[in-house]
């Protein structure tokens, strides 16, 4: 796959040379709440994912991408997952590892560049995503982008003792 070029990121395929990056991102207790992660995973199990990593989309049913900057500095990822080509949908999450690099805009051209990709070279019909009813900030992206919410879902996760409300976004492509 090519490098997604945008104004100021670009979206590249993961490399061996990911393993540190993807490991403090898996390993990352603050935010296991929007991976649905519950255990920690060791270098060894990462190091196998990258090594398959390489697989076609239509095969493992999902893509990472690296979000790097102008600096090539990786600073996030972004995801297709649940890809149904029958159906020509995915579902679709981001993350900006550093807070510091948060609200600069680097997760709406990341979204942009892949709403483009899926539309382009994959011929998606629609994406989705499921976000926590508490994360103002991931739905106000996604909602600005053009997802519109299309449900929600009662007690969803089970968080810290307490069950949390969660929202469907889907955004048709055409």
């Amino acid at each position: 796959m090519r490098t997604l070029k945008g104004d100021t990121i670009y979206l590249r395929a993961l490399e061996p040379e990911d393993l540190n990056f993807i490991h403090e991102i898996e390993n990352n207790q603050d935010i296991w709440e929007i991976s649905n992660t519950i255990t920690p995973y060791s270098k060894f199990l990462i190091k196998q994912y990258l090594d398959h990593a390489h697989k076609d989309i239509f095969e493992v049913k999902q893509l990472r991408l690296v979000i790097c900057n102008d600096a090539h500095l990786a600073i996030g990822i972004i995801d297709l997952f649940d890809f149904d080509f029958k159906n020509r949908r995915a579902g679709v999450g981001i993350l900006i590892k550093a807070v510091e690099d948060r609200q600069k805009g680097y997760g709406k051209e990341a979204l942009e560049l892949l709403s483009k990709y899926c539309k382009s070279h994959l011929d998606m019909h629609q994406l989705f995503c499921n976000i926590s009813e508490d994360n103002e900030k991931s739905l106000k992206l996604f909602k600005n982008h053009g997802f519109e919410i299309i449900g929600l879902k009662k007690d969803w996760n089970y968080v810290n003792g307490s069950y949390k409300n969660e929202y469907l976004l889907q955004i048709l492509l055409n």
